[in-house]
């Protein structure tokens, strides 16, 4: 690639609502990442939580399970044609750079993998490829494709279902490496367990995958008719989604209460389950963003768009952080402790990075793993100190 690349996107040229996202995404991410080392290795058969668990269970799955990986999908996509949008205008082939930045990304995932088993930037390399084929899409072919796809959610993910899943059913005999105290034990946990749930396990792999590219499509025509950037401008259009989106969760959950109680065994061809969780997400992001532009939670906002200037380096800070708590090679906590224990580290940990984050971009044009990205997708080197 030319050397004369100009340099990426800036931080004070950022769409600030656009970090604030990505930062509350990340709090998601950590509370469900911590979270589910507590479900691992559980005998289910004879655990009988307490209220107080039972109500954390209750929160963290109606608040927080799948809405983060979902809402991060959408702004991947809006990303994604930011980027895109700013490598055309400077007059160089997006194909290529894109190419080339999902391979670099692919290699990051690689070194998370070995991190967390739940790794989502593999992910991200391999369904932003074929994203490419949008790339000069209008928001309109975007959004039809998008609503094409969702339609067919609930059916694969009822036949995928049915399926013999082989995956996790593998996972119990990789524990005594995650409890090992050699640090390599510990890295080929996770990168074992990472193919078993994620690459060769149906459900992941198939279903996940089309919930994600729906994700990205989404965010992809958000940026087609300037969504973010002129939230004020469409506050009728923010209320219609935040009413229809609370409205058609409820709705959902209602049915498949009722699917379950009544036996119509519904769900047996048709799963919602995604959908649920889509249309809470979307309640969820349109609900922040009418608090962002109503002028509340302006320490709040800012603290999750300081995270969401960092999100790479703070999500892989975060699940470093989970090995050395809850590996062997660390302090080797594994799931022994209460549910309470693993939320409250999850939000420690998130603290403590937005301090770091706001110390990091004071002196710093980037947090160091955006950096390093950066730079060997951009094949130059880039300032990094201010």
């Amino acid at each position: 690639m030319d050397n004369a690349l100009n340099q990426p996107i800036q931080l004070n040229q950022r769409t600030v609502i656009v970090d604030v996202l990505r930062g509350w995404a990340l709090f998601g991410v950590v509370l469900m990442n911590y979270f589910d080392f507590f479900t691992l290795d559980k005998d289910w058969t004879n655990f009988k939580p307490d209220i107080f668990t039972n109500i954390l269970f209750y929160i963290t799955s109606i608040i927080f399970a799948a809405k983060s990986w979902t809402l991060l999908s959408l702004l991947f996509g809006y990303g994604f044609a930011v980027l895109m949008n700013n490598i055309k205008e400077k007059g160089h082939n997006p194909y290529g750079f894109f190419a080339g930045r999902m391979f670099w990304l692919m290699v990051l995932a690689l070194v998370n993998s070995a991190l967390f088993f739940g790794d989502i930037l593999k992910d991200y390399a391999f369904l932003g490829l074929l994203l490419l084929c949008f790339y000069r899409a209008s928001a309109k072919t975007a959004f039809i494709t998008s609503l094409i796809l969702l339609l067919s959610i609930p059916a694969l993910n009822s036949y995928i279902s049915s399926l013999n899943n082989t995956g996790w059913k593998e996972i119990p005999k990789l524990f005594p490496l995650y409890k090992s105290h050699n640090p390599l034990d510990v890295l080929g946990f996770g990168l074992q367990a990472t193919y078993l749930v994620q690459i060769i396990s149906k459900p992941y792999l198939y279903t996940v995958h089309v919930v994600m590219f729906c994700c990205f499509l989404w965010g992809f025509s958000l940026y087609k008719i300037n969504f973010f950037n002129q939230l004020e401008t469409k506050k009728s259009w923010l209320k219609t989604a935040f009413w229809s989106s609370l409205i058609t969760a409820i709705l959902l959950t209602g049915f498949a209460i009722l699917d379950g109680k009544l036996k119509w065994n519904v769900s047996r061809y048709y799963n919602i389950r995604y959908w649920i969780i889509l249309s809470s997400m979307l309640f969820i992001a349109t609900s922040i963003c009418w608090l962002y532009i109503s002028g509340k939670l302006k320490n709040a906002f800012a603290s999750m768009a300081i995270m969401g200037k960092m999100t790479l380096t703070n999500y892989m800070t975060q699940n470093l952080i989970g090995l050395l708590v809850f590996s062997g090679f660390g302090l080797g906590i594994w799931n022994t402790k209460p549910l309470w224990f693993y939320l409250i580290l999850a939000i420690v940990v998130y603290i403590i990075q937005i301090y770091i984050s706001k110390w990091w971009l004071s002196k710093y044009n980037y947090g160091p793993v955006e950096w390093i990205w950066r730079q060997l997708s951009y094949r130059k080197r880039l300032q990094l100190k201010k």
